[in-house]
């Protein structure tokens, strides 16, 4: 690590001391204030990699250091060291936009991993090797303050809470908001709260130790743990149970967790980022979600828009997909015609980017030649997509092309050899039983026609691209 330089203001001179002493291994060179006057003297005199500073200063608050060095060093890191238990005034700084906090008495481990990510923050615009960050694509204005959000974001180590419309890319945000900053080195663990059955929950976030239930057979980590150094990511946060909020909220205080059956807990450095598409505000006043929580999770808010407010983002959002879609068969992407784009230009989307993205497969399966026609992109009666209608109950695109489901239900004219169509009971779900017809269907089709791909795209009535798209799709190329 390079050489750099810390800025610690703190009155008791033990502290200061102790804080000297800790960042030394790290190559820091420390230089030492003792009230917000000496401070303000020494950021005047020179730069500074890294600021730490108590909140309780005999000539001020250390929140007016935060607010003086955000306005006057606006990339300098500053962390806040808190009285223990003191959540509202770390929250505070939080908002003002100090970079982390460490409450006393703090452990030295702690101190040295926040100072250690804060002074890779002007690092982290660098890239990575074999970096392949995703883009939020978008030229309209609402999602360039998104852009421009997400760079201010990932500088700080301040949980946030990311609401939007389901299909608005909350995850796609969180994401970029890890690789943007100074964990991104380290992994981002995604995590759908509400797909983790009940009496799962304690051991997949905290671990579990062997022997501690029936098949604990070895000692496992939890998400938590695969995430120490990286990022958190909790999707669905509202649909986290009663007791697993109360758990959640002392792993975030504390930093640390206890694995099932462990006896003592374990430091933890995570950044958590959640996302809802609910009203939490609600759900915490009818008392299904805890408002401590709620506080804790909350501390910077970010909405992603939904496609509705930015339509003029359509056409290059459109062709970006088409453009991945082909290159998962290795075909040039389609065109829209003017008709199809006017078409999605006026179409609500209440399933936002993500129903947009499933409207484009499926036209893109069937349309004939090298353009989307308006037809081909079979948009939903638009009776279903009311003002009164919540986006929520809006039914889901279907994954399994309509024309191709129409060929299954059908009877075909060549006898079946060694793929057979399976029989309802043999798969428990509708969505995989669909599937394994389209499979059988198409093996018929291959076999019969001694796998001649332009043959068996013909013999089940769609297109050549389409049949190349459902083999790739489907596991058959």
């Amino acid at each position: 690590m390079d050489a750099c330089n810390a800025l610690i203001v703190d009155d008791e001179a033990d502290i200061r001391e102790l804080i000297e002493m800790t960042l030394l291994p790290l190559g820091v060179t420390c230089l030492l204030a003792e009230n917000l006057n000496e401070a303000r003297a020494l950021l005047k005199r020179q730069p500074f990699n890294f600021c730490i500073t108590d909140l309780r200063l005999p000539d001020g608050s250390g929140l007016e250091l935060v607010a003086h060095i955000q306005k006057h060093y606006a990339s300098l890191p500053v962390a806040v060291i808190t009285a223990h238990g003191n959540v509202e005034s770390a929250v505070e700084a939080l908002k003002l936009g100090a970079f982390d906090f460490v409450s006393k008495p703090f452990e030295l481990a702690v101190l040295r991993s926040m100072v250690s990510t804060a002074l890779r923050l002007n690092r982290s615009g660098e890239g990575h090797p074999g970096d392949n960050r995703p883009v939020l694509l978008g030229q309209s204005s609402i999602m360039a303050e998104v852009r421009a959000l997400i760079t201010k974001l990932a500088r700080s180590q301040a949980p946030i809470m990311i609401n939007g419309e389901s299909g608005t890319g909350k995850e796609l945000a969180a994401r970029l908001i890890h690789l943007s900053g100074p964990r991104a080195d380290k992994l981002f663990v995604p995590v759908n709260c509400g797909a983790i059955p009940e009496h799962l929950m304690e051991s997949e976030f905290f671990g579990y130790k062997k022997g501690s239930f029936t098949g604990a057979t070895q000692d496992k980590g939890g998400l938590f743990q695969a995430a120490q150094g990286g990022t958190l990511f909790l999707d669905e946060v509202a649909e986290l149970p009663a007791h697993m909020q109360v758990k959640l909220l002392r792993a975030i205080q504390e930093r640390a967790v206890r694995a099932v059956g462990a006896q003592v807990e374990v430091s933890t450095d995570v950044r958590i980022l959640s996302a809802t598409h609910k009203n939490l505000t609600a759900l915490v006043q009818d008392g299904v979600f805890r408002q401590d929580l709620f506080y804790r999770l909350n501390v910077i808010q970010m909405r992603m828009p939904s496609l509705r407010e930015h339509p003029e983002d359509i056409p290059e959002l459109a062709a970006s997909i088409l453009v991945r879609l082909s290159q998962d068969i290795g075909d040039a992407p389609p065109k829209l015609a003017p008709t199809a784009l006017a078409a999605l230009r006026t179409y609500p989307f209440p399933g936002n980017i993500r129903e947009l993205e499933n409207i484009l497969e499926r036209a893109f399966t069937l349309c004939e030649g090298d353009v989307i026609q308006a037809g081909d992109l079979l948009l939903p009666a638009r009776e279903s997509t009311s003002p009164h209608s919540s986006p929520a109950s809006a039914p889901a695109s279907e994954s399994v092309p309509v024309e191709l489901l129409r060929d299954l239900s059908a009877p075909v004219d060549f006898e079946p050899k060694t793929v057979p169509y399976p029989s309802a009971p043999v798969v428990s779900d509708l969505e995989g039983y669909l599937e394994s017809l389209e499979k059988a269907a198409i093996m018929r089709a291959l076999e019969a026609t001694r796998y001649n791909k332009t043959a068996a795209a013909e013999k089940l009535g769609i297109s050549f691209r389409a049949l190349r798209y459902r083999l790739k799709k489907l596991g058959l190329d």
